[in-house]
């Protein structure tokens, strides 16, 4: 199973994005008046989320229940992050419409507030000869210490 970073945008019309735990999108999708169920069809769809992320700085409802739904990591970022933030976040990449802006760049925030743990926890993955890179990386975001989730996978607790 995948491992990956979920940034949600709900509203009239709601967007999901999805990026492993390289930083690379996965996808993206867009749908007007929808339900918990559509978010958690969609995300399943992509892969198994470690972090939901809005870019909103308190999450609504709706996010926090799908981080509760998939026990997932809540990362919401220090402030609303602003359009002209997004703006430039995104400039480089391709999306269909704002509200897949927004949950991209929301991805993107959580993903880069941990990626200097996830550079370091590949790298002693791969000292270590380690296969199940994003097995650790996923366990470390949740809370684990490196040594933790290395014995969590020798003794079979792998996450879901």
């Amino acid at each position: 199973m995948r491992h990956i970073i979920v940034g949600v945008d709900t509203g009239k019309a709601s967007s999901i994005a999805g990026i492993d735990l390289n930083g690379r999108v996965i996808g993206t999708t867009t749908m007007k008046c929808v339900g918990v169920s559509w978010f958690v069809n969609k995300i399943k769809e992509l892969g198994s989320p470690v972090v939901i992320a809005t870019d909103k700085k308190r999450a609504n409802q709706t996010v926090a229940k799908l981080a509760a739904i998939f026990d997932s990591v809540l990362f919401t970022p220090k402030d609303d992050i602003s359009v002209e933030r997004k703006e430039v976040f995104l400039s480089m990449k391709k999306v269909s419409n704002l509200h897949e802006r927004d949950a991209l760049t929301a991805a993107f925030t959580a993903y880069n507030s941990y990626s200097n743990k996830l550079n370091q926890v590949e790298r002693m993955a791969r000292e270590e000869g380690i296969d199940s890179i994003d097995e650790i990386k996923a366990l470390v975001i949740k809370k684990s210490s490196f040594k933790e989730a290395r014995l969590g996978l020798h003794n079979g607790r792998f996450i879901r």
